[in-house]
């Protein structure tokens, strides 16, 4: 499947910002099933990029001017299900064994995971998602994985890092995957994610929120232990007072969007932006 992407961010500030810096995991790389054919990203601002602890293609951005604005824009095609793409793996899989705050499993989510130690993780995987709805609203991407589980309510990030807890509970290497999703009717314009697992010498990809191995829909940007390490954008800054933020994703099999739709796009992600500096 080839797929058109665009991923914009708006950033807008009540004064001005004196110094940005942030990590962008917004590049996906070749393997395991992907194969990026091209690749843009802007910014107002000095990019460098570098390969991170986990093996994602990061950029460092810093702006060292005050600004009051900033828009972080991605685009590019890549092909998905493809047959015989190695991936790049620095890390031996046993540190995908290491907890984080995010996902350390308390004793409730280490005796739900004991109930599916020896059947197929596909078994973990629906009964967590039967367990916990999905509810956008009720937890923050700060939230850790027991209180998300104790909820029974949360979004993709809160899935991921519940299973994450889980399979390594019962000993299974499991990574957290941020990227994107591509559905027919165009409802999911943000980011994705969900988990691979470590089973017979190869990773595994597991969509929890939608119960589904990952298919040449998804692509993947990074991963890491949990969403911190493997989160999109991630930085800080100086100065600023309020800040509104507002991001817009498009998957489609499509041509790239047209200058009148791009433009329309730009104009709600700032007054979305704007909006919520309120």
């Amino acid at each position: 499947m080839l797929l058109n992407i665009e991923h914009h961010t708006q950033y807008i500030y009540s004064e001005a910002v004196q110094y940005t810096i942030q990590q962008l995991r917004l590049t996906p790389r070749d393997g395991l099933g992907q194969h990026v054919k091209h690749w843009d990203i802007k910014v107002n601002g000095q990019c460098h990029a570098f390969e991170d602890t986990y093996g994602n293609l990061t950029h460092t951005l810093v702006i060292d001017q005050p600004h009051t604005e900033l828009m972080i824009s991605v685009a590019g095609e890549v092909e998905t299900g493809v047959v015989g793409l190695a991936t790049h793996q620095p890390l031996p899989v046993e540190l995908y064994l290491r907890e984080s705050p995010l996902t350390q499993a308390d004793a409730a989510m280490t005796d739900f995971a004991k109930q599916y130690a020896q059947a197929p993780v596909t078994e973990l995987m629906y009964a967590l998602r039967d367990k916990m709805h999905y509810i956008k609203g009720v937890t923050q991407v700060n939230t850790p994985a027991a209180e998300a589980f104790r909820l029974g309510k949360g979004v993709c990030q809160d899935h991921a890092h519940a299973f994450l807890g889980c399979c390594r509970s019962l000993g299974t290497p499991a990574r957290y995957v941020s990227g994107y999703l591509f559905t027919e009717d165009g409802s999911l314009m943000q980011t994705h994610a969900w988990v691979e697992v470590w089973q017979n010498e190869q990773w595994l990809g597991l969509d929890v929120s939608n119960g589904l191995l990952t298919n040449e829909t998804h692509v993947r940007l990074a991963v890491g232990l949990d969403y911190r390490s493997a989160s999109p954008v991630t930085g800080t800054r100086i100065g600023g007072g309020k800040e509104g933020m507002s991001s817009m994703v498009s998957v489609n099999q499509l041509a790239t969007v047209t200058h009148e739709q791009r433009k329309r796009q730009t104009d709600q992600l700032y007054q979305q932006a704007l909006s919520a500096q309120q």
